[in-house]
């Protein structure tokens, strides 16, 4: 197993942390938690606070596990500072996309650092545009850039169906933001990943549009 730099250890811990505080006091997380009525009444510190509790140990092990396999390529690329910023950015991204999406719902509610996962996701298929993924039931290895498309229509067509409890709007918001943090904090990426670059957009754009047109 390779060895976490200090930076992605510290962001693990804090995660681990304060999710076991939510598993075992419901007080801690409903006040902590992404809630539409409770943001819109002013507590707006969920925003941040929500990326940082999870659902239960699977929700926690799949994000942390992410986190561990993509965060030190991203820091990597990034330096601290703007790896700090990329991920922080994105946390923010994905619940405010999620609370505009959501707007007309005051019950929505959910929490993960899935939006800020995403964003380091993206970040380093932007930066490294040669590398390969594969999935547990797709144990074939993939270019970045054809995961990346999957993933962001398989996205878009989570949140027009809303059919199940997963935070597509954060997840959505958070690749969003990654790939325009990684545009301004790393501007050579435009030239390196021009292709991959195009594609994600075009093939957002074009399913957002069909998915999202007024019939």
């Amino acid at each position: 197993m390779q060895s976490l730099p200090p930076l992605i250890l510290t962001i693990l811990i804090v995660n681990v942390l304060f999710s076991l505080k939510g598993f075992k006091d419901t007080l801690f997380f409903n006040r902590f938690k992404f809630s539409i009525a409770a943001v819109k009444g002013g507590q707006s510190y969920r925003i941040v606070s929500s990326a940082f509790l999870h659902v239960d140990m699977a929700h926690l092990g799949f994000n942390m596990f992410a986190l561990y396999l993509f965060g030190g390529q991203a820091l990597a690329g990034l330096g601290v500072l703007n790896f700090l910023i990329l991920y922080f950015s994105c946390l923010i991204a994905g619940n405010l996309f999620a609370l505009y999406f959501h707007r007309d719902n005051p019950y929505y509610s959910a929490v993960g650092a899935s939006g800020a996962i995403m964003g380091i996701l993206y970040a380093t298929i932007l930066m490294y545009p040669e590398m390969k993924l594969a999935l547990f039931i797709f144990p074939v290895p993939l270019p970045g850039y054809v995961f990346g498309i999957g993933y962001l229509v398989y996205t878009l067509f989570g949140m027009k169906k809303q059919q199940d409890n997963i935070g597509h709007t954060a997840h959505f918001g958070g690749a969003i933001g990654g790939i325009l943090a990684t545009l301004i904090l790393v501007p050579s990426v435009i030239a390196t990943s021009f292709t991959t670059l195009i594609l994600l957009v075009v093939v957002t754009v074009v399913t957002g549009f069909i998915l999202f047109r007024k019939n």
